[in-house]
């Protein structure tokens, strides 16, 4: 249900925002957007002439449209994904209905009037929202919604982006900063399978990325590709820095919420006309702006495959870098004002357009015909991508599957161990938490796990008094004994052979208290409930979860004949888990 709800609705958003590009950006304004190869199909040629005074308002329009929107599911504003992650970890997996039309409706103003952002983004926040609405219909618990939150979340990746194995890994792993949600992972890979069905049999069967050669693996090559890994992290940091930094003043302007959008819309426009009309009298094809605005798909199609747009030499590798730079400012005054659109593509599109430049200027420093730029942009690509939104295995996926082979395994394995490790302390997306332990929608299951690995026995206390009934026990009996025996919660009722029969717990007690007059002749056999125990061999967590299956905060500990030997009580267990913790803490072990 979820993979055919996301996969409908991802291609839905992916076709209707192409057209809407086509008609606006293209038809209106006159921009020539590149386009990568798996989004030609809503390509239309246009003999609209550019129109740069049209151009540099269009995204302050969309921007206006997509702050107006968001107002209706503030969720839905910024990138998406950091919104999924806070509701997979803070809201029990919910999502509100609304964000599924809200989020495609203010994306589709934003990127269709040239946001620079993605579409995955959005789609990641839309599909899991269609995973938590199937989760209310169907009246799942909390941990199945959550599940079919990241259901939804791998399904539209799948069906827009059209790596079902990517997207399922990156579904996952996008939770955590050093971890990924196992339970998670078949759900995933299923419902991503059939969004990505369902998008292939609309749109054909292909890759984003066409035209992508061969690279043969050169061991002599690696250090070249750990060197382009260490300026993606220094990159990487800047972009971060600088997106931080714009989203912070963009908070400080004295205006309403909902026209910050329309403000880092005139910004973009006003910032990056003049840069198009530029790129394109240098290259001789005005409206052409090379990638600026938009996702920027077609700007690393360029660098991976090569253009006829493309100078050679130098003034290549200065332009490929000049456009990463750009890229930069333009996805920070985009998403940083609050506009609805994804931080997924640009930063594909940053760590892309540097890579080429790197591979292109190694080319001609070293003079070897060998080295493939196209390889040093799918590298950098996926670099940085991985190593700030910590998804190194769904990235390096990803990045073979548009590809369309696994020729840059290996180097894609070291520049991802690289890029991770020098991005530890940064992150794009602040809701990330570094393990399943610190979870909040696990942290029951780690105390569970914690206190499995300790026993009855290691909290049983030798020499304690412990105060008990027998069947006949009369009422007043029992009161009169247990208001004398404070500090126990819990009190066994045993036979004439000393055999564990029922428990009378201080609550009864209590009632019976006040209704003795009423039942002067009750018996203890009449005040107790069935026996739950637990043996020295039993492990603290099977242990709880008796305790809080009958609602006691006390077990007997029984023998191999059910006699009392001991008390187990909850504040023992809570002690012990604490220390547990703590030592964990201070070891580094977490």
């Amino acid at each position: 249900m979820v993979g055919v709800a996301a996969g409908l609705c991802g291609a839905a958003f992916f076709a209707g925002l192409e057209y809407l590009q086509t008609a606006l950006l293209e038809g209106i304004a006159g921009y020539r957007p590149l386009r990568a190869y798996g989004e030609e199909f809503a390509h239309r040629e246009h003999s609209t002439p550019f129109r740069p005074w049209l151009l540099m308002w269009l995204p302050a329009l969309g921007g206006l449209l997509s702050g107006l929107l968001t107002q209706l599911a503030p969720e839905a504003r910024g990138g998406g994904a950091d919104a999924m992650i806070e509701a997979f970890h803070h809201k029990g997996g919910d999502l509100p209905r609304r964000v599924i039309w809200v989020k495609a409706l203010a994306s589709m103003a934003t990127l269709g009037t040239g946001g620079a952002g993605g579409r995955e983004g959005p789609t990641m926040q839309i599909g899991g929202a269609l995973g938590a609405l199937v989760g209310r219909v169907l009246g799942v618990s909390a941990r199945e919604r959550r599940i079919l939150l990241v259901a939804g979340v791998a399904a539209g990746i799948s069906a827009v982006f059209r790596t079902p194995l990517g997207a399922a890994l990156l579904a996952v792993e996008v939770l955590y900063r050093d971890g990924f949600e196992s339970d998670a992972l078949i759900p995933a890979v299923l419902s991503s399978v059939v969004g990505y069905s369902v998008s292939i049999s609309l749109f054909g069967e292909s890759t984003l990325f066409g035209y992508v050669p061969r690279f043969p693996f050169l061991p002599t090559h690696l250090p070249l590709f750990a060197l382009l890994a260490l300026l993606i992290a220094a990159l990487a940091g800047l972009f971060l820095r600088f997106f931080r930094w714009t989203r912070r003043q963009f908070m400080r302007i004295p205006v309403p919420e909902w026209s910050r959008p329309a403000l880092g819309g005139l910004v973009l426009g006003v910032l990056t006309t003049p840069l198009i009309v530029l790129v394109g009298y240098r290259i001789h094809a005005l409206g052409q702006g090379l990638g600026i605005l938009g996702g920027g798909y077609g700007a690393v199609q360029m660098a991976i495959s090569g253009s006829g747009l493309l100078p050679s030499g130098w003034p290549c590798v200065g332009l490929l870098l000049a456009l990463s730079l750009v890229k930069v400012l333009a996805t920070s005054l985009t998403i940083g004002s609050g506009g609805s659109a994804g931080d997924f593509a640009p930063s594909l599109a940053i760590g892309g357009l540097f890579g080429g430049a790197f591979g292109r200027a190694a080319q001609l420093i070293l003079h070897d015909p060998r080295i493939q730029p196209g390889a040093f942009a799918l590298v950098g690509m996926s670099a940085f991508y991985g190593g700030i939104a910590h998804v190194p295995l769904s990235a390096l996926v990803l990045t073979c599957e548009l590809a369309g082979n696994y020729d840059l395994l290996v180097p894609l394995m070291l520049s991802q161990g690289i890029a991770f490790v020098l991005a530890r302390r940064r992150t794009l997306y602040p809701a990330q938490v570094p393990t399943q332990r610190d979870s909040p929608a696990h942290r029951d299951a780690v105390l569970l796990d914690v206190l499995q690995a300790f026993h009855v026995s290691d909290l049983m206390q030798s020499g304690r008094s412990i105060s008990g009934f027998n069947p006949g026990t009369p009422t007043l009996e029992v009161v009169q004994t247990a208001s004398l025996a404070t500090g126990q919660d819990v009190f066994p009722v045993t036979d004439g052979g000393g055999i564990l029969v029922g428990l009378v717990t201080s609550d009864i007690v209590r009632v019976a208290a006040a209704e003795l007059r009423d039942a002067p002749w009750a018996l203890a056999a009449d005040l107790m409930q069935p026996v739950v125990s637990v043996t020295v061999e039993d492990d603290l967590r099977t242990a709880s979860e008796r305790m809080i299956a009958n609602g006691l905060r006390e077990l007997p500990i029984v023998d191999a004949a059910h006699r009392v030997v001991g008390l187990l009580d909850e504040t023992d267990i809570a002690n012990l888990y604490l220390r547990a913790a703590l030592r964990a803490e201070s070891s580094g072990g977490a």
